[in-house]
């Protein structure tokens, strides 16, 4: 038992090492600097809680926060909607279920970047073409507008990760005991009271995952932002990991970005947790 309980210990130690060097170490001194005028190498003077007081009179900060809230919750639902839609589809049994689970995932294998340019030129050069052959004027400018831009980036975010979402789901639905459907057909439910009573609640713990997933990529989305909007039109695309970005790289303002960051975890955290605490209690056991 002794050695066991060694040899476990010398094989994770690697890994702990590295998580503390990567994760938990960068995380402890960022939360120290933020509290100093550090520039990136060095910290000369203690200023105490003055960035994050500053940040609550940041207005292009707190319009970062409320852009990513509202991109968060639209996102949440529609890809979680979607994956659950995909998933149902392609548990079917249907000849081509194969090939549509492939079809569904493959834009989740694409990079961030590259998406965003694809999309970028739909929205601005499709979208701008169609729009003028049919007269549709909404469908132009399509990313020179807040209101359209923030429905771009959704788009994007929900073509990408709807795949990724549904094979979470399909798991879970392939677990569901397929005599409780059978005796739910027995008793005379009909396809929606089979699926709202008796499956969607033993496909729940899938549901939290994926709401946990599709929460923290929300928030943390940084690439497809970038590439889509850039933050604009005057940053009012702006999300948050982009508005700590510029804040440390353009603006040179490292301890501020830190601040930012700091905040912007705990964030993340109590959201998560808190969706994590919920959703668990509405779980059902198998």
């Amino acid at each position: 038992m002794k050695n066991k309980s060694l040899s476990f210990w010398l094989f994770m130690t690697p890994t702990l090492v590295a998580l503390a060097l990567v994760v938990f170490v960068p995380f402890v001194y960022g939360f120290i600097y933020s509290f100093s005028d550090w520039n990136g190498l060095h910290a000369t003077e203690f200023l105490g809680l003055d960035h994050y007081v500053n940040l609550i009179q940041s207005e292009n900060f707190l319009s970062a926060i409320w852009f990513t809230i509202k991109f968060a919750v639209v996102s949440i639902v529609l890809v979680n909607v979607i994956g659950l839609g995909l998933a149902l589809l392609v548990t079917q049994h249907l000849k081509v279920s194969n090939l549509f689970r492939t079809v569904f995932f493959m834009p989740n294998l694409i990079g961030g970047l590259i998406l965003g340019f694809i999309w970028q030129f739909i929205f601005v050069s499709a979208f701008d073409s169609a729009g003028r052959l049919l007269g549709w004027e909404f469908l132009q400018g399509w990313l020179a507008d807040p209101t359209t831009g923030f429905w771009g980036l959704v788009i994007l975010n929900a073509w990408q990760y709807s795949g990724y979402i549904m094979i979470i789901y399909i798991a879970y639905l392939e677990a569901v005991p397929k005599e409780l459907i059978e005796a739910a057909d027995i008793d005379g439910a009909n396809p929606f009271q089979r699926f709202w009573k008796v499956t969607f609640p033993l496909v729940a713990p899938a549901f939290t995952i994926s709401m946990f997933l599709t929460l923290s990529n929300a928030f943390k989305m940084y690439d497809q932002n970038l590439a889509l909007t850039g933050g604009g039109p005057f940053k009012s695309t702006e999300m948050i990991a982009m508005d700590i970005y510029n804040t440390a790289f353009s603006e040179n303002n490292m301890a501020f970005a830190q601040a930012k960051a700091v905040v912007f975890f705990i964030l993340v955290a109590a959201v998560a947790l808190t969706q994590v605490y919920y959703n668990k209690k509405r779980e059902v056991d198998l």
